[in-house]
């Protein structure tokens, strides 16, 4: 690659770098940093399991 496309693509690099930090911490900011924590955890993993477990039982049963 040439040297100004590369000097391009780095400097593209960084400012998407620079954006996602921003859009994390607004994001951070306004779920009060609460809801990513928890994906981070895990939490929503368990539940989602579960969950869509119970609601395929219940429609089996409903078909019935």
């Amino acid at each position: 690659m040439a040297e100004p496309a590369k000097k391009v693509a780095q400097q593209t690099e960084d400012r998407l770098e620079s954006l996602a930090e921003t859009v994390r911490k607004k994001f951070d900011k306004v779920t009060d940093g609460t809801y990513r924590d928890r994906i981070i955890a895990g939490r929503f993993a368990e539940d989602g399991d579960h969950t869509g477990e119970r609601g395929r039982a219940e429609t089996e049963r409903k078909q019935d």
